[in-house]
């Protein structure tokens, strides 16, 4: 664009930018299907309006995953979807030190990560990250913006980032609101999905799964409680309780597959969901969880806690409700607790 006229040039970035603009308004007022809670489609839209204000090769949106400690790409304009510890490479450092980051010699910079190049054989000119923060100034993800096309593929600090403030602006909202969505889907103490996020789990995944028409799927759950609750937080207090609890939750989720929901249901119940899995692969994780707790040590304080748990385990037959599949759960776990508890009933 070097030989266009500034007035031309100024007039293409405009109806770019409008351009992109029209697409986000339509996406929030009308969400196309591959659009879920994370505003995945939203969040492309902003890296697309982000690459063109600065004119970049590319551009990725980073989100700050606080309960994995993990920096990653929601949405990226030539590359894959990356994952990297939260601290590391240049977005980690400009969110650490709460600024923006421009390098035009990025092989020579202490914490630029060249292996995706080396994969790629891309090379690297140039490197803008701006981080982005929510109303209340916590930074909680980053634009990163790479190798300028003009200019001699150098980013400008001062004009770059007065226009990517327009992206990183709106983006702040967006994912302020994501976060506020996400949280009300999540326990605090656990940090599990509670009941909200297995509803909307259910609806937007598993009963899915259920309905598929090419295939024959099969989803099991279990619902599991910790036995004698009550005596724990009666003799220790309920802060033991709470050091249970998560101790609990942990190694429910270590112990499962990585596609399985595990959940908070309430109190000191919990409910696993397991997908393409039938009822007694379900009742042999849940014998496998149920072994684990029992011979775990919860540590607290100067104290050595042990409990053990019972289990009700069912196949989830799709011509009844959720609701309905739960309580044949509940009473299966209910025949546990009544025919000895630390057992697992399918």
């Amino acid at each position: 664009m070097n030989n266009i006229p500034a007035s031309t040039q100024s007039n293409i970035l405009l109806d770019q930018i409008f351009s992109i603009t029209q697409d986000l308004y339509k996406e929030m007022s009308h969400p196309s299907e591959d659009s879920s809670d994370n505003h995945a489609a939203i969040f492309k839209l902003l890296t697309a309006l982000a690459r063109n204000l600065v004119n970049a090769d590319r551009a990725s949106f980073w989100k700050w995953d606080k309960r994995a400690h993990e920096l990653w790409t929601t949405a990226a304009v030539g590359t894959g979807r990356i994952t990297i510890p939260e601290g590391t490479g240049l977005v980690g450092k400009a969110l650490a030190e709460r600024r923006t980051i421009v390098t035009n010699d990025p092989y020579n910079h202490p914490d630029f990560n060249s292996d995706v190049d080396k994969k790629t054989g891309y090379v690297t000119k140039s490197i803008l990250v701006m981080p982005i923060c929510n109303c209340k100034g916590e930074f909680i993800g980053a634009y990163q913006a790479i190798n300028k096309l003009d200019n001699d593929g150098k980013f400008d600090l001062e004009e770059d980032c007065r226009r990517l403030s327009l992206a990183a602006f709106i983006c702040g909202i967006t994912l302020e609101s994501e976060t506020f969505l996400d949280d009300s889907h999540h326990d605090k103490l656990t940090e599990l999905k509670n009941r909200m996020g297995f509803y909307n789990d259910y609806t937007k995944d598993y009963s899915k799964i259920l309905n598929d028409t090419e295939a024959v799927r099969s989803v099991s759950l279990f619902i599991c409680d910790i036995d004698f609750f009550k005596k724990v937080n009666d003799t220790y207090g309920h802060n033991a309780g709470d050091a249970v609890l998560k101790h609990v939750a942990k190694n429910i989720r270590s112990t499962s597959r990585i596609c399985d929901g595990v959940y908070r249901w309430g109190g000191e119940e919990f409910i696993v969901i397991l997908p393409d899995t039938g009822i007694d692969q379900a009742a042999e994780t849940a014998e496998r969880i149920r072994t684990t707790i029992m011979q775990s040590v919860c540590q607290f304080e100067d104290l050595e806690i042990k409990v053990t748990m019972s289990f009700g385990v069912t196949q989830i037959d799709p011509m009844k409700s959720i609701e309905d599949n739960i309580k044949d759960a509940d009473e299966k776990l209910y025949k546990a607790k009544e025919s000895g508890r630390n057992r697992v009933i399918k």
